[in-house]
């Protein structure tokens, strides 16, 4: 079963080579090729043996010389062309699939990287995927031109002279017994590498970026210790394959050695004896042509094994990677509405949604939100409030009810549709390591520097972009890190008014930052609202006044709605929160 388990992943690995089928069919060719001229130079020198320097024809010898060094340059040459063909098919297959795959995860819901860790795509996207490359430049063309050499060898020995071919090839049945052993142990050896590299890349990738918490809590050598017994694991499977390499090449040079020095005693008795072998006599030509016809066996035969591993490394990762690429964890789009301009009129009917199973997020949920018009969205941690925006926005699937946009169901438009239309201001602002300008207009060329530089100056960010070294092209670094969270804020911010979105959604926007930055925010907040759907989910209530709506959440329920001063009337709920939030700055 393992082997037609491979068999398939190599014939969908070929799948990818199609496009370049015209390279790998020459690159096929010149490994037969290497195959028949790697036999040609044994026969060659038989002849030169045999026919010009036990005769002493030192003419002849030197023209068979010419014919052997023209015959190596070629040989040379052919190689160099197949092996650049190979490797250059290798990494223009694994080009086109890790597009693929990253194009895969891309589409993937929010859900699916709950629970996967982040190290684990990293290592399947970029590890996993480079080991395939190998499939074509060490592992499938070599093993395929190696086979052929095998059976080029055997045939020729074995038409030249039979009797001595099978005393040369006795030691081959343990030779291929061996193979088979280490086949097996390293393909399981292999498997346990490519897990604990993926588990080192999951444990640095989190420490790395959650560093700051390991410092702040000094658990730096704690975590070191806990790095050391990952890296321990991954060294005692490096070992184990390791422990198989040190035994079977070893054992591959005793029977070389064996067959060598018995067809050297017995093939040498019999040329100084003169004895006829199938009605001919054994020359010291031939007794050299099967010497190197043993060597040429042998180390295919050996190498056959180190690039089967080679395969099997490349299996390993493609079943990995297909294992990957055959996972649907998607958001189904079967929308067939296309809106780039919406009015953004939205509403929820008793909706419930959960992210596992029947525990409830959402329950009930209904509201409506009037087109042009602002929603503020309040209750304590946990209640719900991000999830309504996740479903909106489809990062997940909400489960019983209905959600509509201009009184159309949500699910007949197009994803890409409904995600352009809204702007999202989060309260943990990503930015990736790149210029101020690429992480506003995120790459996008019909946004121009112009437009930055003006929505910079409504939100009132221009001032202090203006002021860093480079200005819209600083640097940023990774996650931002190079900004105070008020600043990459209100980058956030810039970045959701040159899109333009008809439907603006800020997720507790203003929570983390001071109050200088929250002011300018705020300022800027009444613009990017202005003639926009927009839905606020609020931490600090002082934020949310002047909203056309309030709706309060708890545990997933809607229990009030109103607008601010309808709710401080009633001295229910929110009116509790604003009293105790209020009371808390006034302390």
């Amino acid at each position: 079963m393992k082997g037609v388990a491979d068999f398939t992943l190599i014939k969908r690995i070929l799948r990818y080579v199609i496009p370049y089928k015209v390279t790998f069919f020459v690159a096929l060719f010149l490994t037969i090729s290497l195959g028949g001229l790697s036999l040609a130079r044994p026969i060659l020198i038989m002849i030169a043996v045999d026919d010009y320097i036990v005769p002493a024809d030192l003419d002849g010898l030197g023209r068979i010389t010419i014919l052997l060094v023209v015959l190596l340059v070629l040989e040379a040459f052919v190689q160099f062309v197949q092996s650049y063909m190979a490797n250059w098919l290798g990494q223009t297959v694994i080009k086109d699939l890790r597009v693929e795959v990253f194009k895969h995860i891309s589409k993937f819901r929010l859900k699916f990287f709950d629970n996967s860790p982040v190290g684990t795509l990293i290592t399947r996207v970029i590890s996993d995927i480079e080991t395939i490359a190998n499939v074509f430049s060490e592992g499938l063309l070599i093993i395929m031109g190696d086979l052929l050499k095998i059976v080029l060898v055997v045939a020729y020995m074995f038409f030249e002279n039979w009797q001595l071919a099978l005393f040369s090839l006795g030691t081959i049945p343990l030779l291929i017994i061996s193979a088979n052993v280490f086949r097996n142990g390293i393909k399981s050896a292999f498997e346990r590498v490519r897990a604990e590299v993926s588990n080192i890349n999951t444990f640095v990738q989190e420490r790395i970026v959650g560093m700051s918490l390991v410092k702040l809590f000094n658990k730096e050598e704690e975590e070191a210790a806990n790095f050391e017994k990952i890296n321990d694991l991954h060294r005692a499977a490096h070992i184990k394959s390791i422990w198989y390499f040190s035994i079977f090449l070893p054992f591959v040079e005793i029977l070389t050695a064996i067959s060598t020095a018995l067809m050297i005693y017995w093939g040498a008795g019999l040329v100084m004896d003169g004895e006829l072998v199938m009605g001919e006599k054994v020359t010291p030509g031939i007794l050299f042509a099967y010497i190197l016809f043993i060597n040429m066996l042998f180390r295919p035969i050996r190498q056959l094994a180190d690039k089967f591993n080679t395969l099997q490394m490349g299996m390993v990762a493609s079943d990995r990677v297909f294992k990957l690429l055959d996972t649907t964890d998607h958001i189904e789009d079967s929308g067939s509405i296309s809106d780039e301009e919406l009015d953004g009129e939205i509403k929820f009917k008793n909706v419930w949604f959960a992210y596992n199973d029947e525990s409830w997020v959402l329950k009930n949920v209904s509201f409506e939100v009037e087109a042009g018009k602002s929603v503020a969205i309040v209750g304590a941690t946990g209640a719900g409030k991000t999830s309504i925006v996740n479903i909106l926005c489809r990062y997940y699937e909400f489960q019983k009810g209905d959600i509509t946009l201009d009184g159309l169901d949500l699910r007949d438009y197009k994803i890409k549709d409904i995600r352009s239309n809204v702007g999202l201001v989060l309260q943990d602002v990503f930015l990736f390591s790149d210029t101020i300008h690429n992480n506003i207009t995120l790459n996008d060329p019909s946004i121009t520097r112009e437009q930055v530089i003006e929505a910079a100056k409504t939100v009132g960010a221009h001032r202090f972009i203006d002021r860093l070294e480079g200005g819209y092209d600083y640097e940023v670094m990774e996650r931002g890190n190079l900004l105070s969270v008020g600043q990459r804020q209100l980058i956030s911010f810039i970045r959701a008014y040159v899109y333009n979105p008809k439907i603006l959604i800020l997720d507790e926007a203003t929570s983390s930052i001071d109050v200088q930055s929250e002011e300018m925010i705020q300022a800027a907040t009444a613009k990017l609202t202005e003639g926009r759907t927009s839905i606020i989910i609020a931490h600090r209530l002082s934020t949310i006044r002047n909203v056309d709506k309030i709706i309060v959440l708890d545990h997933g329920e809607i229990i009030e709605q109103g607008n601010h001063d309808e709710l401080l009337k009633k001295e229910g709920y929110y009116y509790k929160l604003f009293k105790h939030q209020f009371s808390s700055l006034n302390e």
